[in-house]
């Protein structure tokens, strides 16, 4: 009777100590995946949004754009080495000009002639449903302006962002690929030629050469909780 209560006993022990090398890695794998999902794994809570933007070339170029007569240009995403693999959110078009007025006369070099009138240089940028656009003028000499068409929340970086987890987060600051394909850029002019009093002097004004480059704009970031630390 002792020998089969010992063996019954050592059975017991054997069970015991199976089940707890079964159960102990299982409960703490749960445990660990719960926090992954509340902390590291990106549950609901406060986040820091860090990052900033990149600049990547797809086209420039210089152009004679006519008075009233708009220029176009369209550019893809397949130009650009490594796109595919690019966080793209928007695109810049920067635009510079000069003064293409011309005088013509005696009276045009005459104490009181008028000066160049401005003109007015329009930019618009587009990608799919996304359109941005933007005025600038030379004020009778050069001129330079940006034109942006984005596609992300830009409020958000830098920014602590409360009760959306990491991939709520990440909808509105990562494109997904649909920064991809293809960009569109116009350029118009809107011309004007100054007033000049003298009969001896005339002036006109058809239009501006207009450089231009087009860019991706490239967001890298990351999404870390955000601590507050009393002071």
């Amino acid at each position: 009777m002792e020998d089969l209560k010992t063996n019954r006993d050592a059975q017991i022990t054997v069970g015991c100590v199976a089940f707890f090398l079964i159960a102990f890695p299982v409960y703490f794998s749960i445990a660990a995946a719960d926090a992954a999902g509340t902390t590291l794994g990106g549950g609901v809570g406060d986040y820091q949004v860090n990052g900033e933007i990149e600049y990547v070339l797809v086209d420039s170029g210089t152009e004679y754009v006519a008075d009233g007569t708009p220029w176009t240009g369209t550019f893809s995403s397949d130009s650009v080495d490594g796109a595919d693999d690019m966080n793209i959110v928007g695109i810049r078009l920067s635009l510079s000009y000069g003064e293409d007025e011309t005088a013509n006369g005696l009276g045009c070099a005459a104490p009181g002639a008028s000066n160049p009138d401005p003109d007015t240089i329009s930019g618009m940028a587009m990608h799919g449903e996304h359109t941005g656009t933007a005025d600038g003028q030379n004020n009778g000499g050069s001129g330079a302006h940006e034109v942006m068409a984005e596609w992300y929340n830009a409020s958000m970086v830098g920014a602590v962002v409360s009760g959306l987890s990491t991939s709520e987060i990440e909808a509105q600051i990562d494109s997904m690929g649909a920064g991809l394909g293809q960009y569109d850029i116009e350029i118009s002019v809107s011309a004007q030629a100054g007033n000049e009093p003298s009969p001896t002097c005339s002036r006109s004004d058809d239009g501006e050469e207009v450089s231009y480059t087009l860019e991706l704009m490239v967001f890298d970031y990351t999404i870390a909780p955000y601590l507050e630390v009393d002071v």
